[in-house]
């Protein structure tokens, strides 16, 4: 199993920062690049909140918080790390930019994984000497509590640098998930893609506002998403039959035309300000750290209520979130008795 003590995240915005909280509070030391000269702050205002949410989600049983440094270019953040994270903006010519430097400077065992959201790793690939170590390790936000990341490979990844990576981000208590064949947007947004062009068309159309729309997601469907996903819940919905029934029942209706997810309403002011204002109008007396507070506390109780379904086991998030409180626990106990006992004064 590939043991991670050091990691680099090149890139401290909200995904960066992230993976920052998610390593350092899993006992890894972090260094971190990025150029942003508020980038210290924002990191360390992720961290303030990923430190509160770990308090409950991991039971009492955390490692020493990883050191957190911040390098003054890529080559000396990335120099001695085992697993170097880029999350730098969407723009190919700027991945390459980086992952150039970054394949440059880091050691040759060293794992890189891209936190792209769609672009294809093949593509990256063509700006390394030794591409055969990159990946897309394409995580959710937040980070640090959201525990699914997709692994991706590239045309030149090698089957090596896969079964590390997998290693590894399970190490931390994530379930990594192989996505097989290499495609834009890999698999989770896609599925997103599709409801957002929906949700745009919904709005603008006049059929709901912003509100709505979230309304009937976080109290319908989305609370059966968070813990069956979508095939086992249409399997339930079939019935004694499963799924076989209900693709009887519900197949039919893909001819219909329901949806639009063919077509994109045209992008334009109008429609910026139609959403911006709806959702101003929603949340927008709430400020995004304390939003940030809300949704964390949301998924730690979500997860925490899942690990003591299903018996000892859990389900869904929760049953990963037990196995990483055990871990935690016994790592912790490992580590208490590896402590040399203080000699008794005479």
């Amino acid at each position: 199993m590939t043991k991670i003590t050091m990691a680099a995240c090149i890139g401290g915005g909200v995904i960066g920062a992230g993976w920052v909280a998610r390593l350092a509070l899993n006992g890894i030391d972090v260094a971190i690049f990025d150029p942003d000269p508020q980038a210290e702050r924002k990191v360390s205002e992720v961290m303030a909140n990923a430190r509160r949410a770990y308090g409950i989600l991991a039971g009492g049983a955390l490692p020493p918080e990883g050191r957190i440094t911040y390098a003054g270019s890529i080559a000396d953040a990335v120099s001695n790390a085992d697993l170097i994270q880029e999350s730098v903006p969407e723009r190919l010519d700027i991945k390459h930019k980086v992952l150039a430097e970054i394949d440059a400077h880091a050691r040759a065992d060293a794992l890189i994984g891209s936190s792209t959201s769609g672009i294809k790793p093949s593509d990256m690939q063509t700006a390394m000497n030794n591409p055969a170590r990159l990946f897309v390790a394409h995580p959710f936000n937040p980070v640090y509590l959201l525990p699914v990341v997709e692994i991706v490979g590239g045309a030149a990844t090698s089957g090596d640098t896969i079964e590390r990576a997998m290693a590894a981000y399970a190490s931390i208590g994530m379930k990594p998930v192989h996505v097989k064949k290499e495609i834009e947007a890999f698999v989770a947004d896609r599925l997103l893609e599709a409801i957002w062009r929906e949700s745009l068309w919904l709005i603008k159309d006049g059929i709901c506002t912003t509100q709505d729309l979230d309304d009937i997601v976080r109290y319908g469907f989305g609370l059966r998403y968070a813990q069956m996903g979508v095939f086992d819940v249409y399997r339930v919905a079939g019935g004694e039959a499963g799924m076989r029934h209900f693709l009887a029942q519900f197949g039919p209706c893909l001819t219909w035309p329901w949806t639009k997810l063919t077509d994109v309403p045209e992008f334009n002011d109008e429609l910026v300000d139609l959403i911006a204002g709806q959702s101003d109008a929603q949340s927008g007396h709430i400020p995004i750290r304390e939003m940030e507070r809300i949704r964390d506390d949301n998924l730690v109780a979500i997860m925490d209520a899942l690990s003591r379904q299903n018996g000892r086991k859990g389900w869904g998030a929760g049953a990963l979130l037990k196995d990483y409180r055990k871990d935690l626990a016994r790592r912790a106990a490992n580590a208490k008795a590896a402590k040399p006992k203080k000699k008794k004064k005479a």
